[in-house]
Order: structure tokens, then sequence, then C-alpha cells
């Protein structure tokens, strides 16, 4: 079994609106987002490979896209845009389109990390 991984960075504001009142991060602020998409499964003997990373970038780009430069508590789905909902907001979208999707990690920064590898079974 082999994992690729596949990195992505986006520059969002957002607001946590399930805080308490004066936590420093009710105040609307921003992150300069990085994103890994890690795709599991055997080599394919053919190919050589698990997957190409252009079939990986087909299907997160325009997600990315979509949050680059965004306040995302205007993003549908993302009201309270912790960095968990984040990481689920992607893979309920990866999923359906990336066979093998493993797991999903946002960092706000470089100390601050989530990873989401879906439900379980």
């Amino acid at each position: 079994m082999f994992e690729l991984l596949r990195r992505y960075r986006f520059e969002a504001a957002h607001r946590l609106t399930m805080v308490p009142s004066g936590h420093r991060c009710s105040r609307f602020h921003g992150h300069t987002y990085a994103v890994e998409i890690t795709v599991r499964g055997p080599l394919d003997p053919k190919a050589g490979w698990v997957t190409d990373y252009a079939t990986i970038d087909a299907v997160a780009q325009p997600l990315i896209d979509q949050l680059d430069h965004r306040d995302l508590n205007e993003i549908d789905g993302l009201g309270n845009p912790t960095s968990e909902h984040l990481a689920r907001w992607l893979w309920d979208r990866l999923a359906p389109e990336l066979p093998g999707l493993h797991a999903v990690t946002i960092a706000e920064n470089p100390d601050a990390a989530c990873t989401y590898r879906g439900t379980a079974a």
C-alpha cells in the first residue's frame, strides 16, 4: 500500500461563530492555510503509480479556488469555519470524485493542524 500526498495553499479570512464572547477567534482574521490531501492505494503495475497527481489536482484545485481569498463564513456549509469543519467540507466534496482518499489535513499556521479521515465504517 502506498500513500500519495498532494499539498495546496490558499489565503482566506474567517471568524468563529461558536466561541465564547471575547474569544480572539470571534474577531474577523485571516490565515495562510495549508491543505494536504492523502490518497492511499496499491501500485498500479501498468502505470507505475497509485494515481496521477493531475487526477488529484483536477478534483482538488477547483475546491481550493472556491476558498482562496474568500470569507469562509460566506461559503455554503462553512458557517462556523473551524479547521475541523473545513477538513470535513473538503472531504465531503473530494471523496465522491477521488478514489482512495485517505486523509485531508488543514493547517491554519505552521504549528496547528487538523486531519480528517472520513467517518468510521
